[in-house]
């Protein structure tokens, strides 16, 4: 469980939000597939008063329009380093690193999740990088690991329920 409610959720792309494969068609335009059970996922997360953000090393016309249909508050991209990317993340979200989740799955990723107050991994992440989260999902990137470190994390806060109503999920329940 998490010492400090988190507040902030900053997710990797390739690897996390995607499986990590860059698909490239005739005309060299490279492609990237997004769960969309992720996509509810951050939509329950944002209906429940919490932020979320991207950083990512990349730089992709792709990635800035899913940020952009699921509301993402936040997104750096296109640094090797990230921890400078996290620290203005940070300080626009006016939270402290102690209430703020990262997700990662590569070596790239190992310095923003040493700075934060909750680090996870999906389930194919590097071993250097399972081995420095707190959570690490059954599922690898990609396929709605997103999803299953959302719930997690709800479900830790008591806060699983409140997301669900949020989206209209419980109707009929009862």
């Amino acid at each position: 469980m998490p010492e400090q409610p988190i507040r902030l959720l900053v997710l990797d792309v390739d690897g996390v939000l995607t499986d990590g494969a860059l698909l490239f068609d005739d005309e060299g335009q490279c492609h990237r597939r997004f769960h969309i059970r992720d996509g509810l996922a951050i939509a329950m997360w944002r209906a429940t008063g919490r932020r979320a953000a991207i950083l990512t090393s990349k730089r992709s016309r792709s990635i800035q329009a899913r940020a952009a249909m699921l509301g993402i508050d936040w997104i750096e991209e296109g640094q090797d380093d990230k921890l400078p990317g996290l620290e203005r993340i940070l300080a626009a979200a006016g939270v402290p690193a102690s209430h703020t989740a990262y997700m990662g799955d590569d070596l790239l990723d190992l310095v923003v999740m040493r700075r934060v107050g909750y680090p996870i991994a999906v389930a194919d992440a590097a071993p250097e990088v399972a081995e420095a989260a707190r959570f690490v999902t059954t599922r690898p990137g990609g396929n709605a690991a997103v999803r299953e470190a959302v719930e997690h994390l709800l479900k830790q806060e008591g806060a699983w329920e409140a997301a669900l109503a949020a989206i209209g999920a419980n109707r009929g329940r009862g």
